[in-house]
Order: structure tokens, then sequence, then C-alpha cells
């Protein structure tokens, strides 16, 4: 989603609003995840595979994101048992998940849209937009608002495992995980056969559970219908 420069630079509910089309946005009240209907993971799949990046400080950030006090993965009921499905089913063929970043406060989004901002931060450049200029990536890559905010999307990628289900490996997907080029779109022809081959299993699976893949980043997947596709959330993740 597209806004003008002067609305990203907004913190309040009428920014999500004046970007909006009809009807427009909301930010819920909610303080705790679950007052906000937000369910953890691990509640369902107590051992799924947790990297979630915005946590610590690898990440095209650099440092811990605001609203990321702990490395969980949150998401609306629907959306978590989605996944739970997709993991379950994944697991009877020696494959597994693993989290990237599920449910987003919406503060962590305007902390992504103040680095991108800084122009003077170009510390993560060489891994994760080494063909563009930072000031190209507040638009297609980085929104004032997030689809994650919303509690149901999240970004994730595929691993083989032994038939024991260990030693757990993640395939070859081509790009790293939120590298900002044209190589991490899904269908992409600057990847090889197998890297496509490797998104495509992932996209499959994820589409047997019911979300739909966002064709710009291999990895970024929302559950299809949304069930809460107006509301953002702001809630920390502690």
């Amino acid at each position: 989603m597209k806004c003008g420069a002067s609305a990203m630079m907004l913190v309040t509910a009428l920014a999500v609003a004046a970007c909006a089309s009809t009807p427009p946005l909301v930010v819920s009240e909610a303080t705790t995840p679950e007052s906000a209907g937000l369910v953890d993971i691990r509640a369902l799949v107590p051992d799924i595979d947790l990297d979630i990046r915005y946590a610590g400080s690898d990440n095209f950030v650099g440092t811990r994101v605001d609203g990321y006090g702990a490395a969980r993965c949150y998401l609306l009921a629907d959306a978590a048992k989605a996944l739970q499905q997709a993991e379950l089913d994944l697991r009877r063929e020696g494959m597994r998940l693993r989290l990237y970043d599920c449910y987003r406060p919406a503060r962590a989004v305007r902390h992504f849209v103040d680095w991108a901002g800084d122009l003077g931060d170009q510390r993560t450049k060489p891994e994760y937009y080494p063909r563009l200029d930072k000031r190209q990536l507040l638009g297609d890559y980085i929104s004032p608002t997030s689809g994650h905010s919303r509690g149901a999307t999240l970004d994730l990628t595929l691993m083989q495992c032994r038939a024991d289900g260990s030693a757990c490996v993640p395939l070859d997907m081509g790009t790293p995980f939120d590298f900002f080029d044209t190589r991490a779109n899904t269908d992409s022809t600057q990847v090889d056969a197998r890297q496509r081959e490797n998104r495509q299993r992932l996209r499959s699976a994820m589409e047997r559970a019911g979300f739909r893949n966002y064709p710009m980043e291999w990895w970024h997947f929302t559950l299809n219908p949304e069930p809460a596709p107006k509301v953002f959330f702001d809630v920390p993740i502690e």
C-alpha cells in the first residue's frame, strides 16, 4: 500500500485512515495479545521453529525493532490454526516450517519507515539491498502500514528434515529473507530451477492451508480471506 510522504511521518490512526480506501482502516485499542484475539503459535505447535528476526539485530534495520520485546509468533486464531495445519501436513512429508515474522506491531512499521528515511545509515545495504538506493525502499518494499499488523500475515521458509524429523535444514530459495530485490519475487527467473522449485513447494504447502503468497516476496503469506482486513494492532510482543 502506497501513501504520500507526509502520511508516512504520522503515527496516529488518522495517518492510517488517510491512506486507506473506504471503509477506513481502524487502529485497535487492544493493549494485550489476548484482548486483540492473538494466539501464540507455540500454544498450538510447541516445537515449531522460530527465527524471529526483528527481536534481535539480524535484520535489515540492524537492531532490535520497536515492539519486539520477545521472539514470539502471534496470529489471530484462524491464521494460527491454518498455520498449525500447514506445519502438521509438512511434517508428514519430512519437512517443517521456519518462521521469521508473524503479527507485527504498528510501532515496528513506523520504525521501518524511520530507518528508511535515515539515508546516513547504510550498514545493511550489502546484505539486504545491494542493487537499490535506500530511497527506493519506501513504497513497494516498506510501507507506512503492513498487513502483518492485521494478525494474519507471516514470513517463513521451508526446511527439509531427516526421516526422524531431526536435523532440519532450510531449503535454498535463491535469496535471503527480507532481500530487497526483484530476485526475491516468487516467480523470478533470476534464480535457478531448483530454487524456483523450492519456492513453489513452499507456496503450494501454504496455499493448501488457505494462505496466499505476496508475489514480490517468496516468504510472505496471508490467510485468505483475512479475519480482520481493516483492523491494525499495536500490541507489543513480550
